[in-house]
């Protein structure tokens, strides 16, 4: 049985590139637990709120209860639920599920391909991160559900897997003159640019292309903010800033809030901004709430 392939095509409601990472999540969720203790079962009061709280940080806007993923991750063959009924899961209903005392855990197989095979729950772990979210919130994801691993080896984990550009950043950077788009900074140690990453606009993970009209030159921190959804890019590539945002501080307001309805900085002549459509989804699919209104109106 092929663990990866099993992962990798997890059963979701998918069209137009909309995000439902929420079996992802309660997977990843499931292997932070059995990374912790290999034969303990995961109380549905307790994972509805801590999936809460992932989805809340990682999920899309239009939120729904854990107990959709909790109950329908067993049609994936990954994932048992059992009641003080016995054997089974009681359905969708979140009052049920915890008067039943519902609980659920990873399918026994799995269990034991995970013992006999340690490296296999990283391997999962990656390909899940890899197919639901960018490479910047991969480290902080493992984190929030207890998969402190070590960073998994590059390359492809299943055959046929899309491969990216690996001339992708250089060519963001140079577009964009090898500045930030949204604060202008352009540092460098000698002659190499530090702190500068080319960022998707849509997601690779969801069809994003490796093109430069997908794609931004940003700091390390907007670039994070980008894909956290609290910056984002409006009409006429003008930054939008989400009203979800706090910072109190000046260097805040100077850094995030103070750039609500700056133009982007770049890309240079001759180079083609960012497409309306790769915009469009990223409000869509990623920027929280609403934007703040531009200072002065």
């Amino acid at each position: 049985m092929d663990w990866l392939e099993r992962a990798a095509k997890l059963r979701q409601w998918t069209g137009n590139g909309i995000r439902a990472p929420h079996k992802p999540l309660l997977l990843l969720y499931a292997l932070g637990r059995f990374h912790e203790d290999s034969d303990g079962e995961l109380r549905y009061s307790v994972v509805e709120r801590d999936l809460k709280l992932l989805l809340a940080e990682y999920g899309p806007a239009n939120r729904t209860t854990p107990a959709y993923p909790f109950h329908h991750l067993v049609s994936d063959g990954v994932w048992e639920v059992r009641t003080d009924r016995g054997p089974g899961s009681p359905g969708t209903g979140v009052l049920e599920l915890r008067a039943t005392g519902a609980a659920g855990r990873l399918v026994p197989e799995l269990r034991a391909a995970l013992r006999r095979e340690p490296s296999l729950l990283g391997r999962i772990a990656r390909v899940l991160l890899d197919q639901h979210f960018p490479p910047s919130l991969h480290g902080e994801l493992r984190e929030a559900v207890g998969l402190r691993l070590e960073p998994a080896e590059s390359g492809p984990l299943l055959a046929g897997r899309r491969q990216r550009n690996r001339r992708m950043r250089e060519m963001v950077l140079t577009a964009y003159e090898y500045q930030c788009a949204f604060c202008g900074y352009d540092g460098r140690i000698g002659v190499v640019p530090v702190g500068l990453e080319a960022a998707h606009v849509r997601w690779w993970a969801f069809d994003g292309p490796d093109d430069v009209d997908n794609a931004l030159c940003l700091c390390a921190l907007h670039h994070k903010l980008f894909d956290k959804g609290a910056l984002g890019v409006g009409e006429g590539h003008r930054i939008l800033v989400s009203q979800e945002f706090v910072g109190r501080s000046p260097a805040a307001r100077e850094h995030v809030t103070a750039l609500a309805g700056r133009p982007l900085t770049g890309p240079q002549p001759g180079t083609s901004p960012v497409a309306a459509c790769h915009r469009s989804w990223h409000t869509r699919q990623v920027f929280r709430g609403i934007p703040r209104p531009v200072s002065g109106t």
